[in-house]
């Protein structure tokens, strides 16, 4: 399976940074660094890769375990080296689900089959920096 993006220099930007990144099928992601930023950077770009992988899965395993999930939301934090290159050395993913009686066992069962299972990019990550995953389910 083939995956293609094309990135693309924004010489207009402020930063004189602002890269536009264009997968086959049209999506844009601007990234950009410095000064006055006006897209996210690669590196919490990487994070946010992180999180929305995680959740996908999340979500749809939660669903197919027709659990009432009414909102939930990821938070990635990411340690860095401070030599170059400044690599994660540990990340931090913590899932909030909010729902009407939704089983802590079946969110620890969704978060673990995706981290150890389907989502690509924590199996990328995973190899270069320790990644622990946490969760708490509210009412509601």
């Amino acid at each position: 399976m083939l995956n293609h993006v094309e990135v693309a220099h924004q010489p207009q930007g402020a930063t004189g940074r602002l890269f536009e990144a264009r997968t086959t099928r049209g999506h844009v992601l601007v990234m950009d660094s410095g000064e006055g930023m006006v897209g996210a950077s690669p590196v919490d770009a990487l994070l946010a890769a992180l999180g929305g992988c995680g959740a996908m899965d999340v979500i749809d395993i939660l669903r197919k375990k027709r659990q009432a999930v009414t909102g939930y939301r990821v938070v990635v934090d990411g340690d860095r080296r401070e030599e170059h290159p400044r690599v994660f050395t540990h990340i931090r993913v913590h899932h909030v689900v909010r729902g009407r009686g939704v089983s802590e066992t079946a969110v620890a069962e969704a978060i673990r089959l995706s981290d150890e299972k389907y989502c690509t990019v924590h199996a990328m990550l995973a190899g270069a920096a320790g990644i622990a995953s946490t969760f708490e389910v509210q009412e509601g």
